[in-house]
């Protein structure tokens, strides 16, 4: 059977069957060579959408590491703020300590309150208030002592 013979023994169904084979060939063809086909512009649309997502995830890790410094600093900070909190609180307790001291083992301990003790009271109380100035009586606190008064007063032991 020759070439000829062959194409006019081709039905209808052969001929359509004939050009979908010559029409994939023709497409794996092009394809291996390079060409793409996409009349719907889908190629456009995935990149567009893994660009977003990608853009997205780019932003969604620089918060986090926003957030992350953030943190940090505020921890550093509080750390700084609890340091000065101790030595100011143990400088606190050994003024009183050397004031309670002095007050005990004093001449006039047993006395009633004179000038000698009403200023060293008033010298404590000063270094109180230099070391804690937000302390109650301390010119830097909201609320002094007595409406303005100093927190201790000297006067005469007998009145």
């Amino acid at each position: 059977m020759s070439a000829g013979s062959m194409l006019r023994a081709l039905t209808p169904l052969g001929w359509w069957a004939a050009g979908v084979a010559t029409l994939a060939l023709s497409f794996a063809l092009l394809g291996g060579l390079g060409f793409r086909w996409d009349p719907l512009d889908l190629q456009q649309k995935r990149l567009e959408t893994a660009r977003s997502q990608a853009r997205d995830a780019v932003a969604v890790a620089t918060a986090q590491a926003d957030a992350r410094r953030i943190e940090t600093a505020g921890a550093a900070a509080q750390a700084v703020r609890v340091d000065h909190y101790q030595h100011r609180t143990t400088a606190v307790e050994r003024a009183t300590a050397t004031a309670v001291t002095q007050a005990r083992s004093a001449d006039d301990a047993d006395h009633p309150l004179e000038h000698r003790r009403a200023d060293r009271l008033c010298r404590h109380d000063r270094e109180l208030c230099r070391l804690a100035p937000d302390l109650d009586g301390c010119a830097g606190a909201a609320d002094v002592a007595g409406g303005g008064e100093a927190a201790v007063r000297p006067g005469d032991p007998a009145a």
